[in-house]
């Protein structure tokens, strides 16, 4: 029996150039779903085509169509999650499924299923903790102007706010060591989950990467979930938070320039004023003055003050992921 098992892995190795590096891992193929009724069945049977030994979950969110019974027809371990949005089913996902390996992707098709076993071939090759599939759309359908125009202002934000290391935040395709989901202090509940996913490896200074890959338009009969405005603040909302979260001596501290220039700026003209004619005329003004000076003041202690409490909750973050083992150690 070990000898047939060995004989179809190196079948599988031929086709699947990830299958050999994998061998003896588990993986977790997460397709969090909503109305893909008209899709799934077809990114399901992909992922199996590419990942033979994958256990393939979707998630349904609350679909009103078939998505549920195309995905169970299909074969996959389907389970329900209630709240609706994209964050809230990745954070259940992530809690739920255990696996050595995981790859996270969109159940509309606009992703190769095929990428898969390139994108694992790196993260274990390189022992890396999270890959990226950057998308290369195949046609203008597919990645619209202004998503494209929205995604590059959203990377030069996070780029200058957290560091380099990602062109493209907002990719659902990605493949995941163990210990990073486990790791994962999720708290998004919409489509600003990517975006938490890149910030979160940004901070923690993670083993990283991306792969350039095919983009696809949607297939006829399965239309967007993403409302391009209301989710775009979202996303903006969530690189504020964080960056307040992650960096408040940064945050608070330009809060406390900010002040201390407009302080400054009332008050020269009454110390000139002063310095002139020994009085001060326009005392609103001074006290205007020396209240915003006392605010830059406050808020650049808040940001000391929080500046410790965020590291200390990075260490704890770092523990937590350092208790997991990597992709080159996870070998059963």
């Amino acid at each position: 029996m070990p000898d047939i098992a060995r004989k179809i892995r190196d079948e599988l190795a031929a086709v699947h150039p990830a299958a050999t590096l994998v061998s003896g891992r588990s993986i977790a193929v997460l397709l969090p779903c909503y109305n893909e009724g008209a899709t799934i069945a077809a990114v399901i049977e992909g992922f199996r085509a590419a990942l033979p030994g994958a256990a393939i979950y979707v998630y349904d969110n609350n679909s009103s169509d078939d998505t549920r019974a195309e995905a169970e027809r299909a074969g996959a371990v389907v389970r329900r999650e209630a709240r609706q949005g994209k964050g809230h089913v990745v954070r259940r996902m992530f809690a739920d499924i255990d696996a050595d390996i995981y790859v996270l992707a969109d159940g509309d098709l606009t992703y190769d299923p095929a990428a898969a076993g390139t994108l694992i071939d790196r993260l274990v090759t390189d022992n890396l903790d999270m890959v990226v599939g950057t998308r290369i759309a195949t046609e203008v359908a597919a990645y619209r102007r202004g998503h494209r125009t929205g995604n590059r202002a959203f990377n030069i934000a996070v780029t200058r706010l957290f560091g380099p290391g990602f062109t493209d935040i907002l990719s659902g395709y990605r493949v995941f060591s163990r210990r990073f989901a486990k790791s994962f202090p999720a708290s998004s509940g919409g489509f600003e989950i990517e975006t938490e996913l890149s910030i979160h490896a940004l901070d923690l200074r993670l083993a990283v990467a991306e792969i350039p890959l095919r983009y696809e338009a949607r297939p006829n009969g399965s239309t967007s979930k993403l409302k391009t405005y209301r989710d775009g603040l979202r996303i903006s909302w969530t690189i504020l938070k964080m960056f307040r979260a992650l960096q408040p001596l940064r945050f608070f501290g330009m809060i406390a320039l900010v002040l201390g220039i407009a302080s400054t700026m009332l008050a020269l003209p009454v110390f000139a004023t002063y310095f002139e004619t020994g009085l001060v005329p326009r005392l609103p003004t001074f006290v205007a003055a020396v209240g915003l000076m006392q605010l830059a003041m406050l808020a650049g202690a808040v940001g000391l003050v929080l500046h410790e409490v965020a590291a200390s909750r990075r260490e704890l973050k770092r523990l937590q992921y350092l208790a997991l083992p990597s992709p080159a150690s996870a070998q059963r």
